[in-house]
């Protein structure tokens, strides 16, 4: 009865489960990040769609008093979540030189959304359109339960919004003749 072990051993490594599904990448550790939300591989910059990190250069006040950069901070998680949860990766559009894409990580026997997870545990964002409004919806309303239980970056009474900081910019260079 040995076989039957084996079997059982072979069938859970080979689990499709760990396979990215048809149309799906791995998201490897190894890629070069250059944000909380976006990273280069083999040339190509991905983007997790309708995911804003917050912004590097912008900081909150910890509980210790000191100052800490909170895209960093948005990094550090993205990067963590790739380390550990090995994400598959599907594209939904391309804009200009970026290749925008949903992700999901399996977490026991279910696949949870990256974006959703990020934004949900408070280190990322809903990004916004030019008119404010989210580019997925749902991003919102995991925005605004992360920001109600003061989850991740949101405990810190200064963290800054990226989408109000970006409006600004966007707001000062539209104004610049």
């Amino acid at each position: 009865m040995r076989t039957a072990p084996i079997l059982l051993v072979f069938t859970l490594v080979a689990s499709p489960a760990r396979a990215a599904p048809p149309g799906y990448f791995e998201l490897r550790p190894g890629v070069t990040l250059e944000s909380g939300d976006s990273w280069i591989e083999a040339g190509t910059k991905y983007h997790l769609y309708g995911v804003q990190a917050c912004l590097r250069g912008t900081f909150y006040t910890g509980g210790n008093g000191r100052r800490a950069d909170c895209g960093e901070a948005s990094l550090a998680m993205f990067g963590a979540y790739i380390a550990d949860a090995k994400p598959k990766c599907a594209p939904v559009a391309r804009v200009s030189d970026t290749l925008h894409v949903a992700c999901f990580v399996t977490i026991g026997r279910d696949r949870v959304d990256l974006g959703n997870l990020m934004i949900t545990t408070g280190f990322a964002f809903a990004a916004l359109r030019a008119d404010g409004l989210p580019y997925h919806l749902g991003y919102a309303v995991a925005e605004q339960a992360a920001r109600d239980r003061h989850a991740g970056l949101w405990q810190f009474k200064d963290v800054q919004h990226p989408a109000i900081l970006l409006g600004q910019a966007a707001r000062v260079e539209a104004s610049r003749p």
